[in-house]
């Protein structure tokens, strides 16, 4: 009974340690700062303990998220994010979902479809991202295309737009929404489709009645998946994105790196931090007192 219960401390201790000391310690760290004002100094912030007639004495500012929530640049920045991420997670979720369900219903191909879908990982991310420049650009393999098929007369501005930030978030998250979905569907009994089917239930009523409620814990697994990086995303709104309009990963990293405001980019990510995570605990509580009532 020891062992067992030794054991069990072990596999939930070491999740634990892991989330303690890369996420819980620099997200205290960072909320620290956030507190903070900027200086021109080595750390580029203010102390919030500060020695006053021998006592010390503890001095918050909340400067920089009064800031935020003043600045119209970091208020359509935000939304702007949010708008990106929602989009993509649909587009990834009406792409995504017939993929896995063919893959769950391909028998012996499954291992090998599988295969393919994981397979762009073992590329570099920055390559991949890289390789849409390259198709998409004015000169680019698509254009080129276009205009030797003469479907075109000049060629189509697609890079730095809405459309290349979506084609290369919805191409780099694709993987994140099927797998959830698959790993889902491949549980589902057929013999209810089955049954629904010799009922006279058509293939459409048979999905919406039967398919479609089993795989909703699938589909909310898939979409945090997607959304939750894809707000932050630095790295494809930098090489595939608009530049009259940035998202917040961008916003967080000029702040850091160009402007050297450590305060104000710490607020930064606390609120997208917050923003994220409070959505998904009112969530997860709203599903537990569901469960409870069942």
């Amino acid at each position: 009974m020891g062992g067992s219960n030794r054991a069990r401390r072990w596999v939930v201790g070491v999740p634990t340690l892991w989330l303690v000391l890369l996420f819980l310690i620099p997200f205290l760290v960072v909320l620290k700062i956030s507190f903070s004002v900027a200086r021109l100094s080595i750390p580029p912030y203010a102390p919030l303990l500060v020695l006053r007639h021998g006592w010390p004495m503890l001095k918050v500012h909340l400067s920089s998220y009064a800031y935020l929530f003043t600045n119209p640049l970091y208020v359509r920045s935000y939304l702007y994010s949010l708008q990106v991420a929602a989009i993509c997670t649909v587009l990834c979720l009406l792409i995504g979902y017939p993929m896995a369900y063919a893959i769950a219903r391909a028998g012996a191909w499954r291992n090998v479809l599988l295969m393919l879908i994981v397979l762009p990982f073992w590329t570099s991310f920055l390559l991949r991202v890289y390789a849409w420049i390259g198709l998409l650009q004015n000169n680019g393999l698509i254009n080129h295309v276009l205009l030797a098929l003469g479907v075109i007369s000049h060629p189509i501005v697609m890079l730095q737009t809405d459309f290349s930030l979506y084609v290369g978030i919805v191409y780099s998250y694709l993987p994140f929404m099927i797998l959830p979905l698959y790993a889902n569907l491949e549980k589902h009994d057929p013999a209810l489709l089955e049954a629904a089917s010799d009922l006279g239930a058509r293939p459409f009523a048979a999905f919406r009645r039967i398919t479609l409620p089993q795989s909703l814990p699938g589909i909310a697994a898939g979409s945090l998946l997607v959304f939750i990086p894809a707000v932050g995303e630095y790295v494809i709104p930098t090489l595939l994105g608009r530049t009259d309009q940035i998202m917040i990963g961008r916003v967080l990293s000029n702040e850091f790196f160009e402007n050297r405001n450590w305060p104000l980019a710490s607020a930064v990510a606390v609120v997208v931090l917050l923003m994220l995570v409070v959505p998904i605990v009112l969530l997860q509580r709203v599903e537990r007192r569901e469960l409870e009532a069942e």
